[in-house]
C-alpha cells in the first residue's frame, strides 16, 4: 500500500512509483474522479497525445469521402 501525507495547505506529493505508474512528469496534469470508495486519479493528456494511434495503410480520404461518410 501506497501512502503520502496532506500539508495544512491540502498538498500532497505523488509518490515516485505512481507518477511511474501513471506516466508523468513535472508540469504535467492529473484528473481527480470522485467514486462512492474512494478517489481515481487519471493523466490528463493532450489531444495531439492520440496522434498516430490509430494505423491506416490506404490512400487518403478525399473531401468528398468524408462528406458521403457524414
Amino acid at each position: 500500500m501506497i501512502e503520502s501525507t496532506i500539508t495544512a495547505k491540502g498538498q500532497t506529493t505523488l509518490p515516485a512509483v505512481v507518477r511511474e505508474s501513471l506516466l508523468i512528469e513535472p508540469g504535467d496534469k492529473v484528473r481527480y474522479v470522485i467514486q462512492d470508495n474512494g478517489v481515481l486519479i487519471l493523466p490528463v493528456r493532450p489531444v495531439g497525445h492520440l496522434r498516430g494511434i490509430l494505423k491506416y495503410d490506404g490512400p487518403p480520404a478525399t473531401l468528398e469521402d468524408m462528406e458521403r461518410a457524414i
